[in-house]
């Protein structure tokens, strides 16, 4: 493919002439930036609420396993939304680059209240005793952390709309 056809791809006309092309960096911070959005949406909504419905021991088993699993993916998937966002910034200019901008800013502040608040949560309940733990101090470090999830929710689901209006409007 040489370089003209590339940025033909890579970058849209703005007169929308020619054939169909595709904001690279755009689109897969947009399908990043859905993905996560969909992942705490889906953890604040129907994961966490379903928990709280289980006895004490069997939550903090079902924690666990999920807080293992989750460390898994979080952590990339976080990162390269935050890193996609802010490279897709350059693929923009104007008003859609602001948008972009801001949406990068959102998934950064929620990064950081990630790393600052539910992180420390997380080493908690990954070292929690099942047999011996306080469930009067379970709760509260478990209601600590949904507090900051929804706080961090909002932060996703802005900065995935932010993205996808830059990527869907001209």
């Amino acid at each position: 493919m040489s370089a003209r056809q590339w940025r033909s791809v890579r970058e849209p006309r703005s007169d929308n002439s020619g054939p169909l092309t595709v904001n690279v960096r755009g689109f897969v911070a947009v399908i990043l930036a859905g993905v996560l959005a969909g992942s705490e949406l889906t953890s604040l909504a129907m994961v966490h609420p379903t928990l709280w419905k289980l006895d004490h021991r069997a939550q903090v088993h079902a924690e666990k396993l999920m807080y293992r699993r989750f460390g898994t993916i979080d952590p990339f998937l976080m990162t390269a939304t935050v890193v996609a966002c802010f490279v897709a910034v350059g693929a923009f200019s104007g008003g859609r680059a602001t948008m972009v901008l801001a949406g990068a800013a959102c998934f950064a502040g929620m990064l950081t209240i990630t790393l600052v608040g539910n992180m420390p949560i997380n080493l908690k309940v990954l070292r929690w005793d099942e047999e011996r733990g306080d469930p009067d101090e379970w709760r509260r470090i478990r209601r600590r952390w949904d507090r900051l999830h929804r706080v961090r929710i909002p932060l996703d689901v802005a900065g995935f709309l932010l993205v996808a209006l830059a990527l869907t409007t001209s």
